[in-house]
This record gives C-alpha cells, sequence and structure tokens, in this order.
C-alpha cells in the first residue's frame, strides 16, 4: 500500500513540500498530480516500497510526506523525487523545485511568491506585516505541515525578513 491518502500518515512523517512559482491552471495541475502519483505508486527506497501520501493545495503547493515506521526514504529515492519533478516543469510551464522563494497571501488573499530581498523590500513599504499569512516549505513533518505551514508572519521564520523585527536575522 505505497501511496495512501495523506491524512493517514502520522505527524512524524517526513515531509517536503514543493510550491509552485506561479498558480497552476486546473490541467496543468492535473498533469502534475496524474505524474506524481504514477511516480509516488513506484517509489521505493532500497528496494522497499514507500508508503507515503500526497496534497495539492491552494493550486500552489504540493505535499509529499512519507510514512518512516516501516521504510524511511533514502537519499538516492529523495533525489529521484526531485528528478522527477523537475523533469516535469517544461510541460508546466512552472517551477516546482525550487529555493529560495517566499509565499504569502497579498491583502486580496491571493498567494504571491517573491524572492528574499522582495519580500524583505515589501515589508520595508508597508505591504507585509506581522499578521500578513506566509507559507513556510521548510517544514520536515507532517505534524508540523499540519498546525505551522500557513501562520502569521510573526509565527515563522519570516519575521526574520522583516526589517527592524525583533526576530531580525541573516
Amino acid at each position: 500500500m505505497p501511496l495512501v491518502p495523506l491524512d493517514t500518515l502520522p505527524d512524524d512523517a517526513r515531509t517536503w513540500v514543493f510550491g509552485s512559482d506561479r498558480l497552476l491552471s486546473e490541467s496543468a495541475a492535473a498533469d502534475l498530480l496524474r505524474e506524481t502519483d504514477t511516480f509516488l505508486a513506484g517509489w521505493k527506497a532500497h528496494g522497499s516500497p514507500l508508503t507515503v501520501g500526497r496534497d495539492w493545495s491552494n493550486g500552489r503547493f504540493l505535499t509529499v510526506a512519507v510514512d518512516q515506521s516501516a521504510a524511511g526514504a533514502s537519499g538516492c529515492s529523495i533525489d529521484g523525487l526531485f528528478r522527477a519533478l523537475r523533469a516535469l516543469e517544461p510541460r508546466l510551464g512552472a517551477s516546482m523545485v525550487n529555493s529560495g522563494l517566499v509565499y504569502y497571501r497579498d491583502d486580496s488573499g491571493a498567494i504571491q511568491s517573491v524572492t528574499r530581498d522582495k519580500f524583505t523590500s515589501l515589508a520595508a513599504n508597508g505591504k507585509i506585516r506581522q499578521e500578513t499569512k506566509v507559507f513556510d516549505p521548510t517544514v520536515i513533518t507532517l505534524g508540523e505541515w499540519r498546525s505551522k505551514f500557513e501562520s502569521d508572519v510573526d509565527h515563522s521564520w519570516h519575521s526574520g525578513l522583516i526589517p527592524g523585527s525583533a526576530r531580525e536575522s541573516v
């Protein structure tokens, strides 16, 4: 039973979040999920099938989680997941395996993705505030994803990107 509903996996399941640099169309999202499901159904580490679930949310975020109680993902198997998603990017017309982007909800509630420098600039200009909703694709467990994937700036590492913040860091 390698591919299972994500909500059946435990909180300690190893998790990866892939954020699209743009909102995907319904057809592009369907293509992404079809190809991802095919990959995940056969995903193995050292010959052992992985018990894995996935979620697609907000037209932007693919979450993949592995229950490591039976078999955990290995470095090679994780690389395979990243390669499979990178291979889909030209067809999707979007980057899924990008690092350095910051995702947030603008005043209309739409999800935006910008560089860290742009996020800091938006904060300096008052467009990003402590109560702005942000997304944290760096969560590593399903429990973290469930509890803090989307939160206010002041409850996340993003607060360190806001000039003058008490948690400001580089």
